[in-house]
């Protein structure tokens, strides 16, 4: 199955995005507007994705999310994965921000 894909400078700026990365990952630094979501909880909480068409689903860089984004056209929700993943996204110089208003980091 191929993954619906799109580099991370082609994602909309108002575009729905679904973080996947773990709790520590998010704090150090994600996407601002962008919905957290950790892969390890996915099943469990899927009745909570927005109904965003589509939403593109992001982690550090890009493994996980297609991962997820596979699981989820699976579901029937349409879905993008972020090529290259947060890193590609603050190497673009895409917006970052941090949990508690620290300097943003990738890790």
């Amino acid at each position: 199955m191929t993954v619906p894909s799109v580099p991370a400078a082609e994602v909309p700026a108002d575009a729905a995005m679904l973080d996947v990365r773990e709790a520590d990952e998010w704090a150090a630094g994600h996407a601002p507007g962008a919905r957290h979501l950790p892969m390890s909880q996915l099943t469990e909480r899927i009745g909570e994705l927005p109904d965003d068409d589509p939403l593109y689903v992001v982690c550090r860089s890009g493994g996980r999310s297609a991962r997820v984004v596979q699981y989820l056209a699976a579901q029937g929700h349409p879905a993008v994965n972020v090529d290259g993943g947060m890193q590609a996204w603050a190497a673009g110089g895409r917006p970052v921000e941090a949990d508690g208003g620290g300097t943003p980091e990738i890790v």
